[in-house]
């Protein structure tokens, strides 16, 4: 049964009592996460447009008919399902199936297929999976890492989205009006496959596979993920709401701290919420109430209307929050966890999510598929990036708090995931979860005796990647309970992992060549490359993996001409490849790659000059991703977040699974679109540049 306009439509007369969402504007948060630019849905134009499509229906399944929109007769399959398990390790993988850990995995190996997957450069989710989707290489998607630069003044962007003005105003006589909306684009460019399936009646239901934000229209269903914003803007912003002052000191990266006020035997605060439209504040606020119950062991949180009673370090459900306009309300969600309670309070509050029963934004196609998830499975997260990992790095979060928030997040998505399973009788059904990514980011230290972040004392923790890939082979049981004879199914993660030990600083490293100049009397740069003489720079690094030439005619102030970016670029190549860690001596670079030589399509000249492969143990430093310029090129990495993929993507492939035998040797990720579009019987475009593999 497919899930469309019809039966979802019937949601409709729900919508009416919504509030019209409103514009959200941009903002960078500091440090939280890159913002974008968005704006609000007009809800009646939703309903009309079901009603419509109701109302015709019967006329658009005929003319369907007639032009053949329905799926081939020669097509090699009727169902398709993909389980995209994020960052799970072949070693491990492989490893815990030899150990009997695994059995559904395993017996899914022997049925069918099992291969190391290979990915992209860089070994990064927005990149692979991008190419997972299009099955073109970086260069015809234009998706090179999480974040790219403003060529105007060499500052950080998210990479996948971007804002466009679209307010526009006519004069008719004396009288103005105001039409059109700001609005945000995916600039991952090419088509995803389910688009290109829907074009030849191949109905697709797809859950959070990145990058979607924001949806595109096609002929089916999907709930955008990695990189939709929370209400405030950014990619995740958590808060901590304390009486503690000693907290209050800390500097928080991804959050705010906060002071929780008394007021007799209640504790006042407010929740950030989007961005002041009228300029009278930074933010929309949500006001709350929290009433300590110290002999009873709980607190009792109040907000607009709502009551809820905390229980210490356990997470609540999903609470709606109201931020007032004028006569208007925009809503959104979190989730609270009362972190201390006693002589000091200390109450954790998630990110606030887009409402996905009323959303502000548009986080899916069609745009109540959101709505009509809600109302079957109840509340879920809508941030691309649901696990508070910044919320552990500053320890608003311990470990087991971070682990029950992501297992949450899970359940969520298993429950939609089963939901849309059983009612796509064919066509393809695709979701990736997040969970084998965020764990073994946070808990890879528990693994790695070497690594200089510490560990709790908490009794089982280092066990917690292991049992990470035991549920995921229990999910991935499940899944094969409900695969019927002739479906295809397919289980894959984009990379593997590695431990990140050292962070390796570029900007320190090409000042300290020479390559990068600070301002006079500068011998440290503040973020964001603030401090950079742009007039003697002639390299800079942003982002995860990527160094930029200074080109003069493509950056605004750059130097360097187009004749000796390619000699320089050999140059400093060169030198980086190999570079040894003053600690020990061990290689900290395998490779840097010139991304004209590995790049090919319409936007190759997008991609950063160099794209740097690490060697296990080691990553850009967390504040070289956003131009600062430290004291030493190599730090320890002591943040909870201890595993990562950031190295030379041969070292860090991953994985494939299929109950069809494999016909192609060597698999990639780019495989996947064309291997899709070929078992429906549909032409593989002639861009797409991998091989079907089934």
């Amino acid at each position: 049964m497919r899930i469309t306009y019809r039966n979802i439509a019937c949601y409709g007369a729900f919508v009416l009592l919504l509030a019209t969402p409103l514009k959200a504007f941009a903002y960078i948060g500091p440090g939280a996460g890159f913002a974008f630019l968005g704006s609000g849905f007009v809800f009646i134009a939703a309903i009309l447009m079901a009603f419509v499509t109701i109302a015709f229906w019967p006329f658009i399944w005929l003319w369907r008919r007639v032009r053949g929109k329905v799926i081939s007769k020669r097509a090699r399959t009727r169902r398709v399902i993909v389980v995209g398990l994020d960052g799970l390790e072949p070693t491990l993988a492989e490893r815990f199936m030899e150990e009997g850990r695994l059995p559904n995995l395993k017996r899914l190996r022997e049925q069918g297929s099992y291969s190391r997957l290979g990915t992209t450069l860089p070994a990064l989710s927005p990149v692979a999976w991008s190419t997972f989707q299009t099955g073109v290489n970086p260069g015809a998607h234009n998706i090179f890492d999480f974040l790219t630069r403003d060529k105007r003044v060499c500052m950080p962007l998210l990479a996948s989205t971007e804002s466009v003005s679209g307010g526009k105003t006519f004069k008719l006589g004396p009288i103005k009006f105001n039409y059109g909306h700001d609005s945000v684009r995916i600039t991952r460019k090419s088509e995803p496959f389910w688009k290109i399936l829907g074009r030849y009646g191949v109905f697709s239901n797809v859950l959070r596979v990145p990058i979607s934000y924001p949806p595109e229209k096609f002929e089916g269903n999907i709930l955008s993920a990695m990189c939709t914003p929370d209400l405030k803007g950014t990619q995740g912003s958590f808060s901590l709401f304390t009486t503690n002052a000693k907290l209050l000191a800390e500097r928080s990266t991804g959050g705010e701290f906060a002071l929780l006020n008394r007021q007799g035997s209640l504790l006042c605060g407010a929740v950030d919420g989007p961005p002041d439209p009228s300029g009278k504040s930074k933010y929309l606020s949500c006001a709350f109430t929290l009433e300590p119950q110290l002999e009873a062991g709980y607190a009792v949180l109040r907000t607009g209307g709502l009551c809820v009673q905390l229980k210490p370090n356990v997470f609540s459900d999903w609470v709606e929050l109201k931020f007032p306009l004028g006569r208007k309300e925009i809503p959104g969600i979190a989730r609270f966890c009362l972190r201390e309670l006693g002589a000091e309070t200390t109450l954790y509050v998630s990110p606030v999510n887009v409402s996905p029963e009323k959303p502000a934004l548009p986080i899916s196609s069609p745009f109540l598929f959101s709505s009509w998830l809600a109302k079957r499975n109840g509340l879920y997260g809508t941030l691309g990036l649901m696990e508070d990992t910044w919320g552990r790095n500053e320890h608003a979060l311990d470990d087991a708090r971070f682990l029950e928030q992501t297992y949450l997040t899970h359940a969520e998505r298993e429950k939609m995931f089963f939901d849309l399973l059983a009612r796509t009788r064919e066509g393809v059904a695709v979701c990736v979860f997040d969970a084998s990514d965020r764990i073994q980011h946070m808990f890879w230290r528990y693994l790695d005796d070497r690594h200089p972040s510490p560990r709790e004392q908490t009794p089982g923790l280092e066990h917690t990647i292991r049992e990470m890939y035991e549920r995921m082979d229990q999910l991935v049981g499940r899944v094969m309970a409900k695969v019927n004879p002739g479906d295809v199914l397919f289980v894959l993660s984009d990379h593997g992992f590695s431990s990140f030990r050292r962070g390796v600083n570029l900007n320190t490293w090409l000042m300290r060549e020479g390559y990068l100049v600070l301002k006079e009397g500068k011998t440290v740069g503040a973020d964001y490359l603030q401090d950079v003489d742009w007039s003697r720079t002639r390299a800079y690094a942003l982002g995860l993996s990527g160094l930029y030439i200074n080109k003069r005619g493509r950056e605004r102030m750059g130097i360097v001409e187009e004749q000796a970016a390619t000699a320089l670029k050999l140059e400093i190549a060169k030198k980086l490849e190999g570079l040894k860690d003053p600690k020990d001596g061990a290689v900290s670079i395998r490779k840097v790659h010139d991304s004209a030589l590995c790049y090919k399509g319409l936007y190759a000249d997008e991609a950063p000059d160099l794209i740097v492969g690490y060697n296990p143990g080691y990553r850009v430093s967390w504040d070289s991703i956003t131009g600062t310029v430290e004291a030493e090129v190599f730090s320890d990495n002591t943040k909870a977040w201890s595993g990562d993929h950031h190295v030379d993507p041969e070292l860090i492939p991953g994985v494939l699974f299929s109950n069809r035998k494999l016909t192609a040797e060597r698999p990639h990720i780019i495989d996947m679109a064309p291997t899709m579009l070929d078992l429906f019987a549909v032409p593989v475009p002639r861009h797409m540049e991998g091989k079907v593999l089934v």
